[in-house]
């Protein structure tokens, strides 16, 4: 096969996950709610089981009217959309979904490169938060921009406890390393990085950036049509690259019965199984105060990843 045609196939494969996963996701996350709150609504759209939900959010998306306010930054107030997409893109590249290369894009540094990429999210919402010139909008930049910047520490550290337990940064390498027993010894880390990959997406119960009850909508309290929806859109997206990372890190990644035959379909299964968990846990848990989520991060989160940063690095050491 040509070299531009194999690459044209996997830009092709990595832009339909990009827009399937997630909308799956998102269809997941209304039928969850629905059953856990006894919610009628999201079960009428469609002669089935409302299977129409998403579609008909869709539809609504198109028709709101695109307004940009009249004192805010036009130019990076339209960006921010398109910014708060393009790094889980990026990060979709180099995910494994299963053995002999299936990847995008191999990189012998992949995880490097995803805490790296995964981190400009935070850009996307303060160019949100202080272009929309809105003191609702600009709160809740504030408030991502410390939750963002400190649960990024917990999340590197958890990922580096894996990486040096595999002895490699490599995504395929650290899936190929791994172990059945690694989910009691590095289950810590993988609690750490779970919590951590929340609060970086900005999820319930850490949803303190957007906050309706007290901030109107935060961050987002300016935008809507098709714009609001590349932000709800991007938000499903990162519940999809945590779920994954989650999967390829901690959970054995491809690794199952038959794995050589269909690898991709248990970390598909292992994905949806972590996403369940984070659709849950929004229905399960109220928001917390953001002392509670400083606390939280510092106190507990910081001091177990560094205890398990040390543990990893003395069984390696003595093996």
């Amino acid at each position: 096969m040509p070299v531009w045609l194999e690459l044209i196939l996997r830009v092709l494969v990595v832009v339909g996950a990009f827009l399937t996963l997630p909308l799956i996701v998102g269809q997941a996350e209304h039928k969850v709610m629905a059953h856990m709150q006894g919610r009628l609504g999201p079960m009428y759209a469609g002669a089935f089981h409302g299977w129409a939900q998403l579609v008909a959010d869709g539809v609504k998306f198109v028709q709101k009217e695109d307004i940009t306010p009249r004192a805010a930054d036009r130019q990076v107030f339209r960006l921010a959309p398109v910014v708060a997409l393009l790094p889980y893109l990026a990060v979709l590249l180099v995910i494994p979904l299963g053995p002999h290369g299936l990847v995008a894009q191999p990189l012998d540094v992949g995880l490097f490169f995803v805490l790296a990429v995964v981190g400009i999210g935070v850009i996307a919402v303060l160019m949100a938060a202080w272009s929309s010139a809105n003191k609702y909008s600009l709160l809740g930049g504030l408030r991502a921009a410390a939750q963002l910047l400190g649960y990024e520490l917990p999340f590197v550290l958890s990922a580096a406890s894996v990486a040096m337990a595999a002895g490699t940064l490599s995504l395929s390498g650290i899936v190929e390393a791994w172990r059945p027993w690694w989910l009691l010894w590095q289950l810590p880390a993988m609690l750490i990085f779970f919590i951590a990959g929340l609060a970086e997406i900005r999820r319930p119960p850490f949803d303190m950036p957007i906050a309706d009850s007290e901030l109107v909508f935060g961050y987002l309290t300016e935008y809507t049509g098709l714009r609001f929806a590349f932000f709800l859109l991007a938000e499903y997206v990162g519940i999809v690259v945590i779920a994954a990372l989650t999967t390829v890190l901690f959970l054995g990644g491809w690794k199952g019965p038959f794995d050589d035959q269909v690898g991709w379909l248990w970390t598909l299964l292992k994905m949806f199984a972590v996403a369940f968990v984070v659709i849950w846990l929004r229905v399960a848990y109220p928001r917390l105060r953001e002392d509670q989520l400083q606390r939280l991060c510092w106190l507990v989160l910081v001091p177990l990843a560094l205890l398990q940063l040390v543990l990893t690095a003395a069984v390696k050491v003595a093996l």
